[in-house]
């Protein structure tokens, strides 16, 4: 069995297109310090989860995509539950219970140098009350002979505990492919889905009016609404008819600043509103247009940038904002939304409905731009014309160029460079301006991703 290598990700031409349908959910759960976070980067293929030897390390975004044999499925990382938290059982439970039923499968993970605890016990009954599929991760076996210390998780009653070393990678095939067994296979209508109402989710920091929009454009009030930050805690889907067409709306809990800093409870609140960003096509990030732009906000954009979603920017409570105001918006929008420029942006007043008929445009306008496709031909012309006129910069004696181009997928948008060496940064966002400046793309963030050439060794 060949293990799966972190650092050698499958990055083909044909591995680049995105699958639109819903992919299974695979929810990784055990103690802090078990090994969580590292596995899970195991799993992705790619360094992306934060991992620190300190028990409870949380983290900002806990979805990832992951692809294995040829099969996609979406790894949420519920972080460890805390032992000496008050309220112990009744934490454990809520948390476990809401991030189990979030999950089509659970890999359940464990310290196989440290054997059963009371709390693997614990969590093991409210994985058997689910009824859902648990594969049992017996992580840190480094070696064969603490291979021989697993053999004692057969009393956990969860089947046959695969030993791995989510570190070096041992055993980390059989454990995936064990994955793969206790995932549903992806329903044969998937694509299907994708031509139906299109997916919105609303995000933003707690208290902004998420929740007032759309009532608004639900036009009753079917949201619960209070001048508390937080009130939603659950997603909410609503099918809503705006402008001739049914719009699937997801109003999201508000997402905390950090993570690590909310209580289980809200945890799990934000852990759901990253999946509600995964189940979308656009986002509607709403700000309120009397407050500064946070580094809150611009986390926020980020998430939604990350998961490759298009985007609408949406400034609320705009009847409160007066002229000096203004000014000072318009210099926070230059500095704070550099990176996503592109986005279409709206100001309206949630309370009153006040130009809440402006957001269908610009939904339209940001799905417009992430389903754009270049023909192949096209591209190479402008990039042609692109390099010929502005060639890339010379660097220790050599100059890369762009020898061809093709768009690998849509939403989002992205494009392999096969070059004849590394372009910088620089060049790479000079071309993704360019491509903007000439094909649109509002709305949507474009992927760039270069393929440069390899010397034959002689």
């Amino acid at each position: 069995m060949t293990e799966h290598d972190p650092a050698a990700p499958q990055d083909s031409v044909e591995g680049a297109a995105e699958d639109n349908g819903p992919v299974p959910i695979l929810a990784v759960v055990g103690r802090p310090n078990v090994g969580k976070s590292t596995l899970v980067n195991r799993i992705i293929g790619r360094r992306e989860a934060v991992v620190e030897d300190v028990p409870g390390v949380t983290r900002d975004r806990v979805s990832y995509d992951a692809n294995w044999s040829g099969r996609a499925f979406t790894v949420v990382d519920t972080g460890g539950w805390d032992p000496d938290a008050k309220g112990l059982a009744g934490s454990i439970r809520a948390q476990a219970e809401i991030a189990v039923r979030l999950a089509d499968a659970v890999l359940f993970v464990v310290d196989a140098t440290v054997g059963i605890t009371d709390h693997d016990e614990a969590v093991v009954k409210i994985l058997r009350a689910s009824g859902k599929p648990v594969v049992l991760a017996a992580n840190k076996v480094d070696d064969q002979r603490t291979e021989a210390e697993t053999y004692g998780l057969w009393n956990l009653g969860l089947g046959e505990p695969f030993p791995v070393s989510a570190l070096h990678g041992r055993g980390s095939g059989d454990m995936l492919d064990a994955i793969l067994a206790a995932l549903p296979e992806p329903p044969p209508e998937r694509i299907g889905e994708y031509g139906g109402p299109r997916r919105i989710a609303i995000v933003g920091k707690p208290n902004v009016g998420k929740s007032s929009l759309l009532n608004m454009l639900a036009g009753e009030d079917r949201v619960v609404v209070d001048n508390v930050a937080g009130t939603t805690v659950d997603p909410v889907d609503e099918l809503i008819e705006l402008g001739g067409e049914v719009w699937r709306f997801i109003d999201t809990a508000g997402l905390r600043k950090r993570v690590k800093e909310a209580s289980g409870h809200e945890y799990y609140a934000s852990l759901r509103t990253s999946t509600a960003i995964d189940r979308a096509e656009v986002a509607v990030l709403v700000l309120d247009a009397e407050e500064p732009i946070s580094e809150q906000d611009v986390r926020i954009l980020q998430t939604v940038r990350e998961a490759g979603r298009a985007l609408v920017i949406a400034f609320n409570k705009w009847d409160l904002v007066d002229e000096e105001r203004r000014y000072y918006l318009e210099r926070e929008i230059e500095r704070e939304l550099v990176q996503v420029q592109w986005a279409p942006r709206i100001n309206f007043t949630a309370r009153t409905g006040w130009h809440v008929d402006r957001l269908v445009p610009a939904l339209q306008k940001a799905i417009a731009g992430w389903e754009t496709r270049i023909s192949t031909g096209t591209l190479n012309g402008f990039l042609g014309r692109l390099v010929a006129e502005h060639p890339h910069p010379v660097r220790s004696g050599k100059q890369p160029k762009v020898l061809f181009g093709t768009q690998a997928s849509t939403a989002p948008p992205t494009f392999v460079l096969f070059t004849s060496g590394k372009l910088d940064a620089g060049y790479e966002r000079f071309i993704e301006r360019r491509l903007r400046e000439e094909f649109g793309f509002a709305g949507t963030p474009i992927v760039l991703q270069q393929r440069p050439r390899e010397k034959r060794k002689r």
